[in-house]
């Protein structure tokens, strides 16, 4: 377990971090940032929907996009180095820098593969691709946009079983807790009603009297962008609790985490999915995604007005989360 180091001076150092972000009223990722982005893949580009036959889907191909670049096990549709290439952008998160996000994203479809034709669906700055094998499909959606957009992998099988998905970063990538969050749990933070022109907006899933409460969150960030940062977005999901044990020091609501500093591990119902959050819009105060296990749309789904609390830069090393890996761990 991780020892609540550093006394008094760590936890001044997350008040002095946490104060120097604060909170904002701020929509989704801006489209801005998907400016001339776009998607090749199989031999295709430009806005389409097509079958790639079977025979011509090597064991592994490129997903190649302006901002967004990642590798797909094709029998799987496990994924490697997805990647954010740097591409100049006004809204850019990686200060320019080629990132490897996650040096994987492998579901264990224990023993079931995809064999049949890729179905690809091209829109813009849009990517849907599909596959099916004997009980057992997949689909990734992506945007190719410089803050990250949205990604998610789903998975759904013929005996209606879970199928678990191991995240593993990349180099110089860590989870966290966030103490900007950390220190407003429990709050009710308004994220539906009136904006500034008129227009009512309303946050699915928020309480009642239109308000969030705030819970505590995991992100990942690194230690040369001060824009980048993310979480995991997992939806019908659970959670895989591993020994990677970590005491939480803050000044307001100290606390514990499980949860390992490089790898994380999800078993996703099938129909769900497992995706990822990038930029601005993995450290608003919106509600959990709702449940859905069938055609599930990577979109933003808070339409409202989600306060973006941020997060302290460089992570304090107090709230980076440890061991990078739990004991045992074989990289898939």
């Amino acid at each position: 377990m991780k020892n609540n180091i550093g006394g008094m001076f760590g936890i001044a150092l997350l008040v002095m971090s946490s104060a120097m972000l604060a909170p904002q009223r701020a929509f989704a990722a801006s489209s801005a940032g998907c400016v001339g982005g776009g998607f090749s893949v199989l031999g295709l580009s430009g806005d389409q929907r097509t079958l790639v036959a079977a025979g011509k889907v090597d064991r592994a191909f490129l997903v190649k996009g302006k901002y967004i670049e990642f590798t797909v096990d094709s029998d799987t549709f496990g994924v490697r180095d997805w990647t954010l290439t740097g591409e100049p952008n006004t809204l850019d998160i990686t200060g320019g820098q080629r990132t490897v996000v996650f040096a994987s994203k492998i579901p264990d479809h224990r023993g079931l593969a995809l064999t049949g034709d890729v179905s690809v669906r091209i829109a813009r700055e849009s990517l849907v691709i599909s596959r099916t094998g004997e009980g057992l499909s997949m689909k990734i959606q992506v945007k190719d946009c410089a803050n990250g957009g949205v990604f998610q992998m789903e998975p759904a099988r013929a005996d209606a079983t879970a199928t678990v998905f191991t995240h593993v970063l990349g180099d110089g990538v860590f989870y966290f807790d966030n103490p900007n969050i950390r220190d407003r749990l429990g709050e009710r933070i308004p994220c539906s009603g009136i904006l500034a022109d008129g227009t009512s907006v309303v946050c699915n899933g928020a309480n009642p009297d239109g308000t969030v409460t705030v819970t505590a969150r995991v992100n990942f960030a690194n230690d040369f962008s001060d824009k980048f940062v993310g979480r995991d977005s997992p939806q019908a999901a659970t959670q895989i609790v591993t020994d990677c044990a970590n005491t939480i020091p803050n000044p307001f609501h100290p606390g514990s985490v499980s949860h390992c500093g490089c790898v994380s591990q999800g078993s996703v119902a099938s129909g769900g999915r497992m995706g990822q959050v990038m930029g601005e819009d993995s450290t608003e105060i919106a509600p959990k995604a709702t449940a859905c296990t069938a055609d599930c749309t990577a979109q933003d789904q808070v339409q409202g007005r989600a306060v973006v609390v941020g997060f302290p830069f460089t992570v304090p090393d107090a709230v980076r989360l440890n061991p990078r890996f739990f004991p045992g761990f074989v990289l898939p």
